[in-house]
C-alpha cells in the first residue's frame, strides 16, 4: 500500500472533510439567523453574500480540490472573483437605484 493511500492518510482527509462540513452547517445556520434579524435590505444582502462567498470558497478549495492546483487555475479564479465582486457591486447599485426611483413615484 502506498503512503498516499494509508489508513492514517485517509482518516486525516475524512476528518478534514468533516470539519469543512461542520463549518458549512454553521455558516448555513448563520445565514438563517441573519434572515431573522431586522436588517434593511442592503446590510442583509451584504452579510448573505459574504457568507455565501465564504461557503463557496470552502467548497471550491476542499471538495473540488482546487487548493492543490497549478498557479494558472488561481489566476483564473482570481479573475472570476474580481468579476463576482463587480457583479455584487452592480447588483447593490441597481437595487439602491431602483429604490430611489420607487421613492420618487410614491
Amino acid at each position: 500500500m502506498s503512503e498516499a493511500h494509508s489508513a492514517e492518510e485517509v482518516q486525516k482527509h475524512v476528518r478534514m472533510y468533516m470539519y469543512i462540513f461542520g463549518t458549512l452547517l454553521v455558516m448555513t445556520a448563520v445565514t438563517v439567523a441573519v434572515s431573522y434579524l431586522n436588517l434593511s435590505i442592503v446590510p442583509a444582502l451584504v452579510v448573505a453574500l459574504v457568507v455565501a462567498t465564504f461557503k463557496g470558497t470552502l467548497v471550491a478549495r476542499y471538495f473540488m480540490h482546487l487548493s492543490g492546483e497549478k498557479p494558472i487555475i488561481f489566476q483564473f479564479l482570481i479573475l472570476t472573483a474580481v468579476f463576482l465582486v463587480f457583479m455584487f457591486i452592480l447588483f447593490i447599485w441597481a437595487l439602491s437605484d431602483q429604490r430611489g426611483v420607487a421613492s420618487y413615484v410614491s
